[in-house]
């Protein structure tokens, strides 16, 4: 039987909008890629605004359902998501538009960010606005925790899990794999014995649904190319595979095992296979690997590069790519007159490797789940894992704080100009609701004026 290429040709009634061409969708999917600010919530709510509310391409309903598989899956949800959405268009080539297009400009102005960052970072004038926006991503990652606390700590049971992770990776200093396991498996078997307390609650939140119909409405047929069928899936995942092992046999064979890209593409695709959580979650195995472990970067590097992630459009786990070019930079892997084109590469594969799980997983699952619908086995590990993920941000905000604070350990100056922007930083986001770019920008103007006034040591 022929597949269609595109929305499935379906009755619809008089006022249902026309299904958007391929190349219509691709050029939304372009202008998502440069106005997705706001992290996943963020993201998110444009998404649904745009595709649900305004334009009509899918119903309220089958936007959630994709959305709540990108929620199972590990990686950046909202890119999974419009991944997921464009595929169900569009087919694989729409699936590829959305799911590429997303990531692609906030690539481009990172690479130029980080060399910036690199090339003049110990300018006054450029370190006073870093200064400033430190303590402003510690206030954001806090609210970030307290956000998902409130949503996904709903009994003591949950709570405890939290608290567990947080001891764990700050105290008794596990890997961050080893307790995505641990509360997935405490997830599982609360499930078993407990299931009224490890039952996913509601979907994420939305407005009211739009009762207009929708190009792919609540009962539009599942079109072709999106059943599933065993056939595809083993095509599917042998492509996969074979994408994932000539890209990583081509790094072996140009520069070897050990080299550091080599060991970045490693890194980075299990990296890609933790994110449970969203970026949040997995930027502390990020930090135990390329700060601890292979040293790519400084600890304070890392804040600043989080701080360059919430300022540009994207989803956050983009901050890998910078965390790739400062480890091209300062590996100078192709001498010390190519350190921008070093670090360039880097970014472009360490982006590569995270990305490509996400574009696998949607291709993978999504003829699955548009066929069945999740149980309680299912979504009780991720309930206990996102209670987990809550207690690891506590830890990465702590984290944050205590670089920012004492950036020369605690027998090093206090940095009250940090603590005040910080402050100021948390009031605009709990109490005043202002949003991320708003109060990173602020918070970089008042580091620029506290340099130009002589505050800062």
């Amino acid at each position: 039987m022929t597949q269609p290429s595109t929305v499935p040709d379906t009755p619809f009634a008089p006022d249902t909008p026309l299904a958007p061409s391929f190349w219509q969708a691709f050029a939304w999917w372009l202008r998502l890629g440069f106005i997705s600010f706001g992290g996943p919530a963020g993201q998110i709510a444009i998404m649904h605004a745009e595709l649900v509310e305004k334009r009509r391409w899918i119903s309220e309903q089958r936007f959630l359902h994709a959305l709540n598989y990108c929620m199972v899956l590990p990686g950046p949800e909202a890119q999974q998501l419009a991944t997921y959405i464009g595929w169900l268009m569009h087919r694989t080539r729409g699936g590829l538009a959305a799911g590429i297009l997303f990531v692609l400009p906030s690539l481009f102005i990172l690479i130029a960010l980080s060399w910036v960052y690199m090339a003049f970072g110990q300018v006054p004038a450029v370190a006073g606005v870093l200064y400033g926006i430190k303590p402003a991503v510690t206030a954001i990652v806090a609210a970030a925790a307290w956000r998902i606390g409130l949503r996904a700590l709903k009994n003591h049971w949950l709570r405890a899990i939290a608290l567990l992770a947080f001891v764990a990776i700050f105290a008794w200093k596990l890997p961050f794999p080893l307790i995505v396991l641990a509360a997935g498996f405490l997830g599982f078997v609360g499930g078993c014995y407990v299931p009224q307390h490890f039952a996913l609650g509601g979907a994420h939140g939305s407005r009211a649904a739009s009762t207009a119909p929708a190009v792919i409405d609540d009962h539009t047929p599942t079109p072709a190319h999106a059943l599933f069928s065993w056939p595809r899936f083993v095509r599917v995942l042998c492509a996969s595979l074979g994408l994932w092992l000539a890209a990583i046999a081509a790094l072996i064979t140009l520069f070897g095992w050990d080299a550091t890209l080599t060991q970045m593409a490693w890194f980075f695709t299990k990296a890609a296979l933790l994110t449970f959580g969203g970026a949040y979650a997995v930027l502390p195995y990020v930090y135990q690997g390329a700060v601890e472990h292979f040293q790519w970067l400084t600890a304070l590097q890392m804040v600043d590069g989080l701080a360059l992630g919430e300022t540009t459009p994207g989803p956050l786990i983009m901050v890998v790519s910078f965390v790739g070019f400062v480890g091209g930079w300062t590996q100078a892997f192709f001498g010390t007159g190519s350190l921008w084109l070093a670090g360039a590469v880097a970014a472009m594969v360490v982006t590569f490797f995270t990305f490509l799980p996400s574009f696998v997983f949607i291709f993978l699952g999504g003829p699955f789940i548009e066929s069945t619908h999740g149980n309680l086995k299912f979504t009780a590990p991720l309930t206990g894992i996102t209670a987990a993920v809550v207690g690891v941000i506590v830890n990465l905000a702590v984290f944050f704080a205590w670089h920012v604070l004492w950036p020369a350990g605690l027998s090093g100056a206090f940095e009250w100009p940090a603590l005040l922007i910080g402050l100021a930083a948390g009031l605009a986001i709990f109490r005043y609701q202002q949003g991320v770019i708003r109060v990173v920008l602020a918070a970089g103007l008042a580091g620029w004026l506290a340099a130009w006034l002589g505050a800062l040591h």
